[in-house]
């Protein structure tokens, strides 16, 4: 099957910040352009998802200055996430464009996206958003998600800024229909006095 379910716990919860991977542009708040995916055709459907790990925020973003999140598998916790049923292919396109890089033909990535290793993960560079990690299924394709090599126990902790808060706290209220009160626990629940920012 060459469809896949991207799954965002950061910013690209966002529709309006996921379109930038796809079509091309600047998100709101943002400061960077990206030059979108090889195939800009918009995902068939999204869903919440509900991931096993925490998500934590570390290092300096170059789009939004401040820290960005990523996702510990490994650790004990509860990350709301959401997914988009993507082709591999634009799966791809996206960890590019998250590693400011530009979309090419033959990004090992996307052959790996159509035979993940179940419930594993694969490195495939050193980079931040380089590990690719498959946390389940969901009808019948598989759910991926990238992050870094590092878990969360093992680099500082950032705060990030608030054009990025507001991304998350966008995207868990269009994905899950939460008002600004249950958004702000989820926020202060993986980033201490996070409704300060958001």
């Amino acid at each position: 099957m060459s469809q896949v379910w991207y799954v965002s716990y950061g910013s690209n919860m966002s529709a309006a910040r996921f379109s930038c991977y796809l079509e091309g542009g600047c998100p709101p708040g943002g400061s960077r352009v990206n030059p979108g995916a090889r195939d800009r055709t918009p995902p068939v459907r999204s869903v919440p998802v509900d991931l096993p790990g925490t998500a934590y925020f570390a290092g300096e973003s170059p789009q939004w200055g401040g820290g960005v999140a990523f996702y510990d598998h490994d650790t004990p916790g509860r990350t709301a996430a959401r997914g988009y049923l993507v082709t591999a292919g634009q799966l791809a396109d996206i960890a590019a464009q998250e590693m400011y890089r530009v979309p090419r033909a033959g990004d090992p990535l996307e052959q790996l996206a159509l035979n993940p290793i179940a419930g594993g993960r694969h490195t495939v560079g050193p980079g931040r958003y380089e590990t690719l990690v498959e946390v389940g299924t969901y009808d019948d394709a598989p759910l991926l998600t990238f992050t870094s090599p590092h878990g969360a126990d093992h680099v500082p902790h950032t705060r990030p800024r608030p054009a990025y808060l507001a991304m998350l706290a966008t995207g868990l209220r269009e994905s899950r229909g939460w008002d600004d009160e249950r958004v702000r626990e989820y926020l202060d629940s993986v980033i201490p006095a996070a409704s300060d920012f958001a």
